[in-house]
């Protein structure tokens, strides 16, 4: 069983059903993928666009709509209340009256305000929208985490023949959005895989911080940038067990740790949440792994927000989209 098939069937097991709200029905793919959602029993579909455009789509994709939730964009009384209910609120917003119900023509932004609201447990999109879009609307609806700066992406990678502190599988990030981050947004990344860790995979987090440098073997800007931030992790959350620098093998192999850490560390050797120094780095290792190691790496969702949020690839099947959709539900543990 493949990690993915293993997570789809984490998530068929849930005692909670959550609520998925899947706002870009205008693609079959969209309707495809919450027709075997709900029939396989891996969430709640919630489809947020106007219904006409559901029907139409339905109907050229060949999926019955039978026991779909759906929410109609195009209900102007229903814009008017969700608007009120959202502006009405003691939180502050970053948006006008005015803003937030012109906003809310669009599916996604009515999507992702049902969730800040509590309709649904989160939202599922990036297929038609780009990364851009998603980006902002969960910024100016959600909003991030207490404790975060940036939002990120990780990968749960999977490498055949691989054993290490987990099996096969290990966490890098960030793999996706923040290419030269500053040692407060490194610290932010760290913390948000390792929540977003222990809800998907139900691991107790040890994060390693990777540079080319293990314990001051080596010196330079990098390397006080990751210790910078290592040192912010431990104020912010005191609660997870995050070191470094370490080179990779120190992070990984406790053996080689035992040799080159040469101090007490719950995490040398045992890492499970790899946290590279800057984009290059973890781009380039995902890649090397999935070409000369024939591994795969998963995770479109976002990591940072207040609630979940997943941001999928234009061009993912419906096979990729139901199991990250997964992963998702997962992440509303």
């Amino acid at each position: 069983m493949t990690l993915i098939e293993k997570l789809t069937e984490d998530a068929k097991v849930c005692e909670k059903k959550a609520r998925v709200a899947l706002p870009e029905c205008e693609a079959a793919k969209t309707l495809q993928a919450a027709r075997r959602v709900l029939d396989d029993g891996i969430g709640i579909p919630v489809l947020v666009s106007p219904a006409d455009v559901i029907d139409a789509t339905a109907k050229e994709a060949g999926v019955s709509l039978e026991g779909m939730e759906i929410v109609d964009t195009s209900d102007a009384d229903a814009l008017e209340a969700l608007a009120s209910r959202f502006m009405d609120g003691d939180k502050p917003r970053m948006l006008s009256a005015k803003g937030i119900r012109r906003k809310l023509k669009n599916p996604m932004w009515w999507a992702m305000v049902m969730e800040e609201l509590g309709d649904v447990d989160c939202t599922f999109c990036g297929h038609v929208n780009t990364t851009g879009d998603v980006l902002m609307t969960a910024q100016m609806t959600i909003g991030l985490a207490e404790g975060v700066d940036v939002p990120s992406i990780m990968a749960l990678v999977e490498t055949p023949g691989f054993e290490g502190p987990e099996g096969n599988v290990i966490c890098f990030t960030d793999c996706g959005l923040n290419p030269e981050p500053k040692a407060s947004e490194l610290a932010s990344i760290a913390i948000s895989a390792a929540d977003s860790v222990k809800a998907i995979m139900g691991w107790e987090p040890r994060v390693g911080f990777l540079s080319f440098s293990t314990k001051g073997s080596g010196a330079g800007e990098s390397v006080d940038k990751v210790n910078e931030a290592l040192a912010l992790v431990h104020e912010r959350r005191a609660d997870i067990a995050a070191d470094g620098e370490f080179q990779l093998d120190s992070a990984i192999d406790e053996a080689v740790a035992a040799k080159k850490v040469g101090e007490c560390s719950e995490v040398a050797g045992r890492c499970n949440v790899l946290v590279f120094p800057d984009l290059n780095a973890a781009n380039i290792a995902v890649k090397l792994i999935q070409r000369f190691a024939k591994g795969a790496a998963y995770g479109h969702t976002l990591n940072g927000f207040a609630k979940p949020v997943a941001d999928s690839s234009r061009g993912a099947t419906v096979d990729e989209i139901v199991g990250d959709i997964a992963m998702l539900v997962l992440s509303t543990r």
